[in-house]
């Protein structure tokens, strides 16, 4: 069994541990306990025999909960659990569930929850090998070879998302994710997204830009949409934030042309679809979780105060993000639509 983090991006960079624990234990199951929120993920991973949803509320301890959960997975029988959070509450549930090897991080001193110990001495990690050294000895040092992540979607699921989403499946679509699940800090500024998708339709007039997030980034792209009304990118812009399953998000972004991202989930999906992703970064690093697809370009202007990590910019002037114009991400983009397999991965600062 593996306990999945809270973050869909997080999930995501995680699946490297479960190919190489698949390869070392051949023929035996992979469960995932994820909470529901993340579960479409994991769902999309051929490593996956079966996502079990937590039943329970962010935050809380609800030990009885768990207690009871517990129980129930002790009937199924687990060798082995991999608990990629960090906190407490979740290495309790292999632990009342009898299961006898228990690997994860120290986290929150979790001494004998945790029976196999790894330790982040020297944080921070790039994530994708951060999670899978869990497959290896603690006292391992961090593996080069680690596979790359790598999601997959249907044809027909893809169709199916576009469909329901009212776009043509003869037009090529672009897809911007707007939102941050951190906080604003990461957000590159609305009118920013706004005048990149009219140099896109500008450029390319039968493209389709697709706005994707959840329920909460929702206000953020209807700025986007404001912003374009009276232009030629009006009809082309299609705000689905909170109007699709992540399952479906994940079917339409890997269809698309290339995203456009800020630090969020959305980007590491891209990523493990391999679809051309240009990365934004502001108050977070782009050398902790970078883009890893075949085609991708991180943008940084690497101020003096940055990385800060802040939830909101703590000098008050965002400059992190709002220096970053629409006319710096359209030049990593264009090459990218036009069909270029040869742009950079090594991002770049400006």
């Amino acid at each position: 069994m593996v306990i999945s983090p809270n973050w869909i991006g997080d999930a995501v960079m995680a699946q490297p541990l479960l190919q190489r624990l698949q390869a070392r234990y051949p023929g035996r199951p992979i469960d995932v306990l994820a909470p529901p929120s993340v579960a479409p993920a994991w769902q999309q991973m051929r490593e996956v025999a079966e996502v079990l949803q937590t039943p329970f509320r962010h935050g809380a301890l609800q030990l009885r909960e768990r207690w009871r959960y517990a129980r129930l997975l002790k009937a199924r029988g687990y060798a082995e659990a991999y608990v990629l959070p960090n906190t407490l509450k979740y290495a309790l549930i292999p632990w009342l569930a009898g299961i006898a090897r228990r690997v994860g991080y120290k986290g929150e001193s979790r001494y004998g929850l945790i029976n196999v110990m790894h330790h982040d001495d020297v944080p921070p990690r790039p994530m994708v090998p951060f999670y899978a050294a869990l497959a290896d000895a603690p006292e391992a040092p961090l593996r080069a070879d680690v596979p790359r992540p790598a999601l997959q979607v249907t044809a027909a699921q893809m169709a199916s998302a576009a469909a329901r989403a009212g776009l043509g499946t003869d037009r090529p679509l672009v897809v911007f994710a707007p939102g941050a699940e951190f906080g604003p800090a990461k957000r590159w500024p609305p009118g920013h997204f706004a005048a990149l998708a009219e140099q896109v339709v500008a450029q390319l007039p039968q493209a389709q830009v697709a706005l994707l997030g959840s329920p909460k980034d929702r206000p953020v792209c209807d700025e986007i949409v404001a912003a374009v009304a009276g232009t030629a990118a009006a009809e082309a812009v299609f705000n689905l934030a909170g109007a699709t399953t992540l399952a479906e998000a994940i079917a339409l972004i890997g269809r698309c042309a290339a995203i456009v991202s800020n630090d969020s989930g959305l980007l590491h999906v891209a990523s493990s679809l391999d679809r051309p992703v240009v990365a934004i970064y502001g108050p977070t690093d782009p050398d902790h979780a970078p883009p890893f697809a075949s085609v991708a370009r991180s943008l940084s202007l690497r101020l003096d105060c940055a990385p800060c990590r802040q939830r909101e910019c703590p000098l008050g002037h965002h400059a992190c993000m709002r220096g970053i114009d629409a006319g710096m991400v359209w030049q990593a983009l264009q090459p990218m639509l036009g069909g270029s397999r040869t742009v950079a991965t090594d991002g770049f600062a400006v």
